[in-house]
């Protein structure tokens, strides 16, 4: 297509769609780099949260786990004194 007046022909016009496909295509291909490099970094902070998470669910199950123990203590103590004084245990 020299001349700018001149009627385009069938192999200017497969030259110019093959150039859009080929476009097309790259910003197609551009558009899934991105998408899956979101998708990547989502996944990233979501796995940084569930350790986090899951830490601070260790940390609250350990602190159970102790006040449990404290409170089984006590109760022990507890009926100690009871048995001292000849007191039944309350129900």
């Amino acid at each position: 297509m020299d001349d700018l007046n001149a009627p385009a022909t069938k192999g200017d016009l497969r030259g110019a769609v093959d150039q859009l496909r080929a476009e097309m295509n790259h910003q197609y291909n551009d558009l899934v780099e991105r998408i899956a490099d979101s998708e990547t970094k989502l996944l990233q902070a979501f796995y940084s949260f569930a350790e986090s998470n899951q830490q601070r669910i260790a940390l609250v199950e350990g602190n159970t786990t102790a006040v449990i123990a404290r409170l089984a203590t006590l109760e022990t103590r507890l009926l100690e004194v009871e048995k001292r004084l000849n007191m039944p245990p309350a129900a």
